[in-house]
């Protein structure tokens, strides 16, 4: 027997033909916003699809308990280990406890069942790490009245509030590197189109055209290791000396695949890694990087839930090791 999944409010709105804030508003008894004849026709059919709302959240939502979710979506990269690492250790300083729900890897009826149970908690306040809701579920939170905070992922929109590296400058950062070290031929490698990527992008074509480069190379991926393994085959015929990769897993799938072909790096191909986790410490070479602080993001976004005024992007670094080659100028 299949598992019977429960009807959300995703579910009655589809139903009713109303938007997914006008449920979240009569089932939480939000009056002046709509009709009574758009109230019964919700209030009955969610009744027939036998909808449960948490009574105790309801009871309890102005008495709001000392404990903040965390919505985790399942990147196909390493970096959430010290993201978490950072929110449970603030939240604990904070006296806040934490909990993590699941949200899948950019599954759309995952994340908002997961966006779903964390509002029917009396959270004191929600993280979305490395999650890009859509129009629908980002309304929903906004109408909750629960503060929350998008976590290594900056949306550029008034009043939502995020805490992340400036994506367009880590492409910038590593393009600079690169030029000093007397590449021109520079690519960027394993980028997806949501908002991280299109801000790398941004960061790659603005390195490149301070320096009166003109020639750009991109090819996209979904930053996992499989993925820079496959990448490698669409370099092989350009003669790009040095890829900015966009994680740590692209790039130990491209050194992987290029040892397997006599490439070898430095020495023939340099590589730049995004994120800067132990991946780089132990590949060989071990991999120069542009490194996040994945723990301080992880830390400032529980102060930026709870009311704290703190920074929205987290200064990154270079750090120097094995994978890229000074050439001769």
């Amino acid at each position: 027997m299949g598992v019977v999944m429960k009807p959300t409010i995703k579910d009655i709105a589809a139903r009713s033909g109303v938007s997914i804030a006008t449920v979240s508003r009569v089932l939480s008894q939000k009056t002046g916003t709509y009709s009574e004849k758009t109230q019964a026709k919700i209030l009955r059919i969610a009744k027939e699809l036998g909808y449960r709302k948490n009574t105790a959240a309801v009871e309890l939502v102005k008495k709001r308990s000392a404990v903040i979710a965390v919505i985790l979506n399942a990147t196909p990269t390493n970096f959430s280990t010290g993201v978490i690492d950072g929110i449970q250790k603030r939240a604990s300083e904070l006296g806040q406890g934490v909990i993590i729900l699941y949200a899948g890897n950019r599954d759309a009826q995952m994340l908002h069942k997961a966006i779903v149970t964390a509002l029917e908690r009396t959270v004191s306040g929600i993280l979305l790490t490395a999650i890009e809701p859509d129009d629908a579920d980002l309304t929903l939170l906004k109408d909750s009245g629960i503060p929350f905070c998008f976590v290594s992922l900056y949306l550029n929109q008034p009043k939502i509030l995020s805490v992340s590296s400036n994506n367009e400058s880590i492409t910038s950062q590593a393009v600079d590197y690169l030029v000093e070290q007397g590449h021109t031929a520079i690519a960027l490698a394993g980028i997806d189109g949501y908002h991280t990527g299109t801000q790398r992008i941004a960061g790659y074509e603005a390195g490149l055209k301070a320096h009166g480069i003109t020639t750009s190379c991109i090819k996209y991926g979904d930053y996992s290791y499989e993925s820079g393994r496959k990448l490698l085959q669409e370099f092989l015929p350009l003669k790009v000396t040095a890829i900015i990769t966009a994680s740590d897993m692209i790039a130990a799938g491209i050194l992987n695949a290029a040892q397997e072909v006599g490439i070898r790096v430095p020495e023939d191909l340099s590589l730049v890694s995004i994120d800067g986790t132990i991946i780089c410490n132990i590949t060989t070479p071990d991999l120069t990087s542009v490194t996040q602080d994945f723990y301080r993001i992880g830390s400032r976004s529980v102060d930026q839930v709870m009311g704290h005024d703190v920074e929205t992007f987290v200064p990154v670094k270079i750090e120097k090791r094995g994978s890229v080659k000074q050439l001769e100028r």
